[in-house]
């Protein structure tokens, strides 16, 4: 499977690794993403994902992952992610 955060997208980008003499050669830039698993308050359920250090940051920091989710641009999400924010919709809707 693919690096990248299912929350926030971010993925692998490329560069150079620049030597003393001014060498490059192409190197990648990989994200921290770990297999973690978030708990959502609306659907009081736990789920596992691929989340990024600065994605998980950002989900204590909206407080919680369904704020996050609610705040968050479909286009960033993977589709495990969209399924879970569409859950949390219909939930929140129906209490």
């Amino acid at each position: 499977m693919a690096r990248r955060c299912e929350l926030t997208g971010k993925g692998v980008q490329a560069g150079n690794n620049v030597s003393h003499a001014k060498n490059r050669t192409r190197r990648r830039f990989l994200p921290n993403v770990q297999e973690v698993r978030l708990m959502s308050d609306a659907l009081g359920r736990s789920f596992s994902m691929k989340v990024s250090a600065a994605g998980l940051r950002s989900v204590e920091h909206n407080g919680g992952l369904d704020n996050f989710l609610l705040k968050a641009r479909d286009i960033n999400l993977s589709l495990s992610a969209r399924r879970v924010k569409r859950d949390i919709k219909k939930a929140a809707l129906a209490s």
